[in-house]
């Protein structure tokens, strides 16, 4: 099998790649290289360029005509950037999705996975959601996704194209054999800002200390991106005939914010100290996933834990100048 990913030289489309290979599918990636980085792509057929290209889309078919589906990594995606610059990220992650998709159609590309977000749920008094729970995006960057699943829902509706939207939780880690990680050296999430407070030896801001959580800090479930990944190729080789679905990628299990540095101190060589600020831009309590949706219609279920992935993401960070320069 070949596939297309769109963003595939970035932190989760490039991981996305290694699964594939390893599982003897062919990557093929398009990525403009506004954050991904080329050398994700070594080893593997690559374009650089935009999405929204439609002569690019064009080319890509016709020099892989088995492409048999893709995988639509590309967006961008930090949310105080996307308060700042909404038209920016509408322009982006709808837009240039909508062209997107109308390019695959005229190529008789019949399947897609989506990279949405759970950043689009309204989380119950628990804090938990699944499929089926209510959509209260928080943030423009949120609203893009939610915005795409509607739009990707009409056009599946009576459109010759299949859609799985992959609603992800929080992403940590990297790929166990170091292929890829965070290619930014100062990541907005979490994990990644209390891997640079000890590197730069300083404490680690929480951003928001007064949510209605167990200890007060925002809630997460996080979840390796190398579970990401398979879970991706167990969505490629187990499409059915529903023309749009939504299936949540989380463990099932929620980690403050807190509890996140707890862990990390006690995976890292140079533990961290936690000082309180406000909320930034967008910020939101969070939520996990209560749902068993993927093991169901997958077949898959994760296999990392959350030590594992700060492990893996320490790791990376130690060899990411080597590999990036």
């Amino acid at each position: 099998m070949k596939v297309l990913i769109a963003g595939g030289a970035g932190y989760i489309g490039s991981t996305v790649g290694s699964a594939c290979l390893d599982a003897g599918i062919t990557p093929v990636v398009l990525d403009n290289l506004v954050t991904g980085r080329r050398e994700f792509a070594d080893g593997r057929a690559f374009y650089e360029g935009d999405i929204a290209d439609g002569a690019l889309v064009d080319r890509i078919f016709a020099e892989h005509p088995d492409i048999a589906a893709v995988v639509h990594c590309a967006a961008l995606i930090v949310v105080p950037d996307s308060v700042a610059d909404p038209v920016g990220y509408y322009r982006a992650n709808v837009a240039k999705s909508l062209e997107f998709v109308a390019h695959l159609l005229r190529n008789g590309c019949q399947r897609m996975i989506f990279s949405s977000s759970a950043s689009i749920y309204r989380a119950g008094d628990d804090l938990t959601v699944d499929e089926d729970s209510g959509l209260e995006p928080q943030s423009p960057y949120a609203r893009t996704k939610a915005m795409c699943e509607e739009m990707f829902a009409d056009i599946a509706a009576t459109q010759p194209i299949r859609i799985l939207s992959l609603r992800y939780f929080n992403p940590i880690g990297a790929d166990p054999k170091m292929r890829t990680g965070l290619q930014l050296r100062r990541p907005s999430h979490a994990l990644g800002k209390m891997i640079q407070a000890a590197e730069e030896d300083r404490p680690f801001q929480l951003t928001g200390a007064g949510w209605a959580t167990r200890d007060g800090s925002g809630i997460r479930d996080y979840i390796h991106v190398w579970d990401l990944a398979t879970a991706h190729v167990a969505a490629l080789r187990r499409f059915d005939d529903v023309p749009y679905r939504v299936i949540n990628l989380g463990t099932g299990t929620g980690t403050t914010v807190r509890e996140l540095a707890d862990a990390f101190n006690q995976v890292a060589e140079r533990p961290i100290t936690v000082v309180e600020t406000g909320p930034r831009p967008g910020d939101v309590i969070g939520a996990y996933t209560r749902s068993d949706r993927a093991r169901s219609a997958l077949g898959w279920t994760p296999e990392y834990t959350v030590a594992d992935g700060i492990r893996h993401s320490l790791e990376w960070a130690a060899r990411r100048e080597s590999v990036l320069g």
